[in-house]
């Protein structure tokens, strides 16, 4: 038996009574002894009993503990709030709707301890109804050590930057003490932006390894991407974060074309779903979208929505700052 867990697991939940059982029955399939396993549960204000469903699983998940908030907190905050509480060596992330293959954990585990890395990176499964989808991260470079800065570029292509679940890998706790994992308390969506843009430009090692272990549902209706509210204007905010992480590197200049585009991506899908949001939303909306666009280096939003689509520039142009959709960028 082990002296402590080897591993712990944060698993924000929120109203995930369907789900919630698959998700902890998976953990507890991840090593023969149970001991190596310190899972962390926070209800974060679920009306469906899901913390008790939790709790069940404590006679065979021994270092299994549910937080529980009377008021939902937000997923940057319930990840947060677990991270306090753990206790390993190793931590890493679920989504209470989720689930892992048989020993995903043991594999990642021994992947991360043979390379000495920061942190390992994994591709995941996506799932929606009986279909399943073999979704591969943006980086070819298997099991070697490997830059996190060197991973952010180029701009004009799908990089680690741009595959941001927090869940899809393992990470060191020397993480933990220069504060890289820590989110954004208070967002409830969008939170992973600034959280993964911190991780690559501060981190100093890391790998993506062969582990599509995770299984990721889709289209679960109690899922933020679902939802059409305020919540949803989080990731204005959320890239404002972004752009202060970026800001306060000494290459910043190099790494602003790849956040400008980012961002003008996540904006034109948000602006997609203007249909299913009421009048007032949708203003704040164009207003944040328009006010983190004031952010951007003239030139480098000038250049950037340049190479956008058609469609996407025609989502774009009329929330951009004056000049910029004209190519008149002021010196």
């Amino acid at each position: 038996m082990s002296s402590g867990p080897l591993i712990s697991i944060v698993l924000p939940a929120k109203d995930q009574a369907p789900f919630i059982d698959d998700a902890l029955v998976s953990l507890r399939q991840q090593f023969q002894d149970p001991t190596a396993l310190q899972v962390i549960v926070v209800d974060d204000g679920s009306s469906d009993g899901t913390g008790e469903l939790a709790a069940a699983h404590a006679r065979f998940l021994p270092h299994l503990s549910v937080l529980r908030n009377e008021t939902p907190t937000g997923l940057a905050s319930a990840r947060n709030q677990g991270l306090a509480h753990a206790t390993a060596d190793v931590l890493g992330f679920m989504d209470g709707d989720d689930w892992l293959a048989r020993g995903h954990l043991q594999q990642c585990l021994s992947e991360l301890r043979r390379l000495d890395v920061d942190f390992v990176r994994t591709d995941h499964v996506q799932v929606k109804g009986g279909h399943r989808v073999l979704v591969r991260a943006p980086q070819a470079r298997r099991s070697v050590v490997l830059d996190p800065r060197e991973s952010i570029l180029p701009e004009h292509t799908s990089t680690m930057v741009d595959y941001p679940f927090a869940w899809a890998g393992l990470f060191q706790r020397r993480l933990v003490d220069r504060g890289l994992l820590e989110f954004p308390p208070g967002l409830f969506t969008a939170e992973d932006r600034p959280w993964i843009w911190r991780l690559f430009l501060q981190a100093t090692s890391y790998a993506m390894i062969e582990a599509p272990g995770i299984m990721y549902r889709r289209g679960v209706s109690t899922s933020l991407t679902q939802i059409y509210d305020e919540r949803q204007l989080d990731f204005a905010r959320s890239y404002l974060m972004a752009f202060e992480v970026l800001e306060a590197d000494p290459e910043a200049g190099r790494f602003w074309p790849k956040m400008a585009r980012q961002f003008l991506a996540v904006a034109a899908h948000h602006r997609t779903r203007r249909e299913g949001m009421d009048a007032t939303v949708k203003e704040r909306q164009t207003a944040l979208i328009r006010s983190v666009l004031e952010r951007i280096p003239r030139a480098v939003l000038a250049a950037e929505f340049k190479r956008l689509d058609h469609r996407r520039r025609a989502l774009l142009g009329p929330v951009l700052p004056n000049g910029v959709r004209k190519g008149k960028v002021a010196a």
